[in-house]
């Protein structure tokens, strides 16, 4: 059972740079490089989202570690973000970010630009 558990911890300890670094940045690359939009905007979100959530942590650290179950959720919740099944980031993005900074007059309402 203990070399169970030790082979668990490893692959839980590896899925982490997996799924929060090393993927999104494979798949920034790849947005980067495709011609549409709609990828570009999950991952500028994803890199968004990481960059508050990473900030979070640094600011909540002490607290944090009394919440044993904090790494497996942040996980989980960062799978969310980056899987394109979901395109959870551009989802959070859209209905939180955008609208907080709207609200707070940070962003402008984007003006559409007519034919003549």
């Amino acid at each position: 059972m203990t070399k169970l558990w030790t082979l668990l911890s490893a692959l839980h300890s590896l899925a982490g740079p997996v799924v929060m670094l090393l993927y999104p940045l494979y798949a920034s690359v790849i947005a980067i490089e495709s011609p549409s939009k709609v990828d570009d905007e999950q991952w500028l979100a994803y890199w968004i989202l990481y960059s508050f959530l990473t900030l979070s942590e640094l600011i909540l650290q002490s607290l944090l570690e009394w919440i044993p179950i904090w790494y497996t959720a942040k996980l989980v919740f960062v799978a969310w973000l980056v899987l394109p099944q979901f395109r959870g980031a551009a989802f959070i993005y859209n209905r939180i970010v955008r609208e907080q900074f709207k609200k707070y007059g940070i962003l402008k309402p984007k003006v559409e630009h007519q034919a003549e």
